[in-house]
């Protein structure tokens, strides 16, 4: 190899030298053709080109897998990828359907009262509580009422007797104040004589007994059968040329009163001394009572209409 060829570096084999002893330690070689230690030491060997050849692969072509086995790999990859993918997409999906759910609940609670979304722990306990409180008393209303319905369903038959009774009371009131017809045991009282002994006073007088006898409903009537009904407003005058005017009506002796009460109690009453049945005999007239089981009175009175009396409240 020329000089020019060992100074390029092109790494090209050199031939073969003579054994050269070299100079001591540090020390310029003495020889005269000796190159300059300058020159050669900036010249690093070159490293050898890798040579290829034929039918050996490259390191970038040796994994060692046939072109077959790479096919089926690639193949398997996508279809193992596509099964990861299907599968967290459906829990992806599902998470997204619950967080869904779970904001649409959360804004409807926000919406419907927005004032707890900003309320301390403690005031909802004590929110919590007044609701309790609110439904014991709610319950307990109810359960007041049902027991109420309860008392007016068992009192049906305590109801049906106090209606009853108003209804026996109206009558009674109806027989005193003469709208309603009557009957029951008492007596037929006849008077007769002349009209100085069968007067409106002596009439007057026999009625007052026999209510204080406890007569309970009177009528009077004439000998022409005009009746009229006895009331507590009833009133009695001598009419001109003799009978009697009775509340605006005139009668004719003789009279016949018929009450209803307690016979002998109502016979005692007349019978007293110095009573109806003896004033009457004493002016020339008699007095004849009857008793009798079924006194009928059955005239009636028209209702009095009160233009100044009130009941009090």
């Amino acid at each position: 190899m020329s000089e020019e060829h060992r100074e390029t570096g092109t790494g090209w084999p050199e031939p073969a030298e003579p054994h050269r002893p070299a100079g001591p330690a540090g020390e310029p070689d003495p020889r005269p053709d000796a190159p300059d230690p300058d020159e050669l030491s900036p010249l690093a060997p070159a490293e050898p080109e890798p040579v290829e050849q034929e039918g050996v692969p490259s390191p970038a072509e040796e994994p060692g897998a046939t072109a077959t086995e790479s096919e089926t790999a690639t193949e398997a990859a996508p279809a193992r990828v596509s099964r990861r993918l299907t599968s967290a997409g459906a829990m992806i999906a599902v998470l997204l359907a619950l967080l869904g759910f779970t904001l649409v609940v959360q804004l409807k609670t926000t919406s419907a009262d927005p004032t707890l979304a900003a309320t301390r722990e403690e005031d909802l306990v004590r929110i919590s509580s007044d609701l309790d409180s609110r439904e014991r008393r709610l319950r307990q209303d109810i359960e007041a009422l049902e027991e109420s319905q309860r008392q007016l369903r068992s009192g049906e038959q305590g109801r049906q007797a106090a209606l009853e009774e108003a209804t026996r009371r109206a009558d009674e009131l109806g027989i005193l104040a003469g709208t309603l017809p009557a009957v029951g045991p008492g007596l037929s009282v006849r008077f007769a004589g002349p009209d100085k002994a069968i007067s409106a006073a002596r009439i007057l007088d026999a009625v007052q007994e026999l209510r204080g006898a406890g007569a309970e409903a009177m009528q009077i009537a004439g000998s022409d059968g005009t009746a009229v009904r006895i009331i507590a407003s009833t009133y009695f005058v001598d009419g001109p040329g003799g009978g009697l005017v009775v509340d605006g009506r005139r009668l004719s002796g003789p009279y016949v009163i018929s009450v209803i009460g307690d016979p002998p109690t109502l016979r005692t009453a007349l019978n007293i001394p110095g009573g109806v049945v003896a004033s009457v005999e004493e002016d020339g007239g008699n007095v004849t009572p009857e008793d009798s089981e079924a006194v009928e009175v059955s005239q009636l009175h028209a209702p009095i209409k009160l233009e100044h009396a009130r009941p009090v409240s």
